[in-house]
């Protein structure tokens, strides 16, 4: 299986971890979930103010979700699904032309009836993952879904029933041949790898969590010797081998939940939980329950729930709760720096970019902070939206321009610029 690596400009092998890119990708690609890292690391150029005027095109997706952009060369895929009348949902995956916003194709991948998903939650909050060729999209009680990037149906899944009120979450993403995807539900729980020319299972590790829903997504990492697959979960982080699915190591987390994606560097995953409880370090490459060998720090985590993942620079983790306050930890001691409110309810994710990180609200303001000794923004941004519109996923960059998704829209920020 072949694995494509990249190292972060803020991880280096001699600390010891490195990330692994989830597909082969240019800066004008940005393949799945988060990037092709899973961390929100862009290596191009992005602008850190805009406004309306710089808003290249709008795209009505014609239903709601809170999935993210996906990106491969022309095209933009992303998902939408439409409740009907009867209690049915309609889920659809969408191609989108990045150069002038039309939707060049439209495939419903599934249409049952509508399960429990929290008030937060939607039908289609799963981002899709792409290699080029495929484009492979998830929404739980609806299947697993696999296109060629024309929009023809290659295989279909049904993965089970995913009880709970809370619905799911966790994206796929690519590695080589092979599609994985965190099935997390409120019951019966696995993580599996499929063939990605067949649907077929190349693995299946069942998940002894039983958690209240699967909303993380995994995350390939270099641990020296071998690469890790993480997956963090309803009572803590765990390594598995990403080219047989055995689990590797467990490290219990605090309280409940493990929505957010740890972040990655100087030798360390650094983990929230989702719900208020110690952020806490662990070193990757251990066997076993690790807890009490691997766990370098834990900190006391003030404030409220956490919904989107922390993010590293160099030294410092940034994290905003759901509520807006905005909190920044040494990575390597969990010592808090500072802590402040930037305005504004957060879900999604942030993403970072020469030393920078970008963070949007719920209304659509997207914050460029500068890590330092206290909280320094750089810029604050806002476009036009309609009313009841809510951004709940993550920016999604591309050769400069600045793709961002509300409930309803798609956004394009920015003019071209190959890099």
């Amino acid at each position: 299986m072949p694995f494509h690596v990249r190292l972060s400009p803020f991880v280096t092998a001699a600390l010891g971890i490195t990330l692994v890119s989830l597909a082969t990708a240019a800066h004008n690609n940005w393949p799945c979930y988060r990037g092709p890292t899973g961390l929100g690391e862009y290596a191009g150029e992005m602008a850190t103010q805009w406004c309306d005027d710089d808003v290249t095109w709008r795209t009505d997706l014609g239903g709601r979700g809170h999935s993210s952009p996906c990106i491969w060369g022309e095209r933009i895929y992303i998902t939408a699904a439409i409740k009907t009348d009867d209690n049915e949902v309609e889920r659809s995956v969408i191609a989108v032309d990045r150069n002038d916003g039309k939707i060049a194709w439209r495939q419903v991948a599934s249409v049952g009836g509508a399960e429990s998903v929290h008030g937060m939650n939607s039908f289609a909050t799963s981002t899709c993952a792409t290699d080029g060729k495929h484009v492979v999209a998830y929404f739980g009680r609806g299947g697993l879904h696999c296109f060629d990037t024309e929009g023809k149906s290659l295989w279909s899944l049904d993965l089970g029933e995913f009880p709970g009120p809370w619905g799911t979450a966790a994206s796929p993403i690519i590695l080589g041949e092979v599609v994985i995807q965190n099935c997390d539900a409120a019951g019966k729980s696995s993580l599996i790898a499929f063939h990605l020319d067949s649907g077929k299972v190349a693995w299946k590790t069942e998940r002894a969590d039983k958690p209240r829903g699967g909303w993380n997504t995994p995350i390939l990492i270099n641990a020296g010797e071998r690469n890790e697959l993480i997956v963090n979960g309803e009572f803590g982080v765990k390594g598995y081998d990403p080219a047989t699915g055995r689990e590797l190591w467990f490290c219990r987390g605090f309280i409940g939940r493990g929505t957010p994606i740890p972040a990655v560097g100087n030798g360390l995953l650094v983990v929230l939980n989702g719900k208020p409880g110690d952020v806490y370090a662990v070193q990757p490459g251990g066997e076993g329950d690790v807890t009490e060998t691997r766990m370098e720090w834990h900190t006391p985590r003030r404030g409220g729930r956490d919904c989107g993942s922390p993010i590293m620079v160099e030294n410092r983790v940034i994290v905003a709760n759901m509520t807006g306050i905005c909190t920044c930890y040494q990575a390597t001691t969990g010592k808090e720096l500072w802590q402040a409110r930037l305005g504004g309810n957060f879900t999604g994710s942030p993403v970072i970019c020469q030393g920078l990180v970008y963070i949007q609200n719920e209304a659509g303001e997207t914050i460029v902070i500068k890590p330092d000794d206290k909280l320094n923004v750089v810029a604050r941004n806002e476009i036009e939206v309609a009313e009841g519109e809510l951004f709940r996923s993550s920016l999604a960059p591309s050769d400069g321009q600045i793709f961002m998704r509300s409930t309803t829209t798609l956004y394009c920020v920015g003019k071209r610029n190959p890099q």
